[in-house]
């Protein structure tokens, strides 16, 4: 597609600027009323930075809840870091925007889906319908292993 606009890059850009912002806020005035987030990335993105034992046990992707207890927020302008309790152990990690999946907040029924187009040879894709991170309310470590690619941004898909 020579010379047309690429308006998948455009908007991925675009939310992820908006995921930066909230997250800016955030970093600056906690998080406000019931508001929190389910954020689905993937553990395999070469700049995640996240404990090793994390990673063998989510290989693909992991979603991590940010509510009640989370502590260091520094939203930068390519990812945020963040530490996180995982069974009383707290461990830092940092998400480039562009390895999130998913960024979900339940509380107003907002959410957020990035597509990957795999050149590769990923054929088995098993994805009809992803439904949103699922995680404890009052944890701070909800997370769910495995991999899905979407293929179409849907920002209702989120709602009731």
């Amino acid at each position: 597609m020579s010379g047309g606009i690429d308006y998948g890059n455009l908007m991925h850009r675009a939310m992820r600027g908006l995921i930066q912002n909230v997250l800016t806020g955030v970093m600056r005035d906690g998080l406000p009323g019931e508001h929190h987030f389910f954020i689905t990335f993937d553990t395999q993105h070469p700049d995640v930075e996240l404990a090793d034992w994390l990673s063998d046990r989510y290989p693909g992707e992991m979603t991590v809840v940010m509510q009640h207890w989370y502590d260091e927020l520094d939203a930068g302008d390519d990812g945020f870091a963040v530490t996180l309790n995982f069974g009383d152990a707290p461990e830092r990690l940092y998400i480039p925007y562009d390895s999130i999946k998913t960024f979900v907040d339940p509380s107003v029924e907002f959410g957020l889906r990035f597509e990957t187009h795999e050149d590769e040879d990923d054929d088995d894709e098993d994805d009809d319908e992803p439904t949103p991170p699922e995680g404890s309310p009052d944890s701070g470590d909800g997370r769910k292993p495995g991999k899905r690619d979407a293929e179409v941004v849907r920002l209702d898909s989120f709602r009731k």
